[in-house]
């Protein structure tokens, strides 16, 4: 499946964000190499080849080919971010928010399976000035869900003895679905995030 054909809840993922369309296509084809053959492997003749356009053509729109990792990682991490962002402020208890939260997560995770790989997995060849922006993304997406559970904690909804611990534990099960899920697999996204959801309430101690 292509990073445009992928679906996260049904929505499609066309990158709007990025223009002009040249400069998008090569987004694109950047996922989808960088998820084939890891970043290392991928030269930029082969992000240009899957564009359909010259490797002169690809330094019109990007410097380099960690510019290119640079703005994926950006993109996805921000994505990341609103999900868990908007499901923490939401009304509701800390159960709910959570599973709002977990569901959301997963589905992306699984819907832009693809997209999901580079983003989370590739963060180490980056360097080090935007590989400290990503990591502060990634502390935001922490302290959001974390702070979910640590309102679940304050209320008795949940029973967690290790609050940090358990939302390292909450994420990495939710961000490994990037790894494994196959669209032709039995589960869609929407199905792996309700599961996901609920083994989560059980690892909080929710009781409802």
């Amino acid at each position: 499946m292509s990073t445009a054909q992928e679906t996260s809840g049904g929505e499609m993922q066309p990158w709007a964000e990025v223009t002009p369309d040249a400069a998008r296509r090569l987004l694109v084809a950047a996922v989808e190499a960088f998820a084939e053959r890891g970043y290392h492997a991928t030269t930029t003749r082969d992000i240009a080849g899957r564009a359909g356009m010259s490797p002169a053509a690809l330094y019109i729109h990007y410097k380099t080919k960690e510019e290119l990792l640079h703005r994926i990682s950006r993109i996805g991490h921000d994505k990341a971010l609103d999900i868990v962002r908007t499901a923490a402020g939401a009304e509701g208890t800390a159960a709910e928010r959570l599973s709002n939260a977990v569901r959301s997560f997963v589905r992306w995770h699984a819907g832009q399976h693809t997209t999901a790989r580079v983003v989370q997995y590739e963060l180490e060849a980056l360097g080090p000035d935007a590989r400290a922006e990503i990591i502060a993304l990634r502390r935001q997406v922490d302290a959001e869900v974390r702070g979910i559970i640590q309102d679940g904690v304050a209320t008795g909804e949940f029973d967690v003895p290790d609050v940090p611990g358990t939302t390292v534990a909450v994420l990495s099960l939710c961000i490994d679905v990037a790894r494994w899920f196959n669209v032709e697999g039995p589960r869609t996204p929407d199905e792996v995030g309700a599961l996901y959801a609920d083994l989560v309430r059980r690892m909080v101690g929710f009781k409802g």
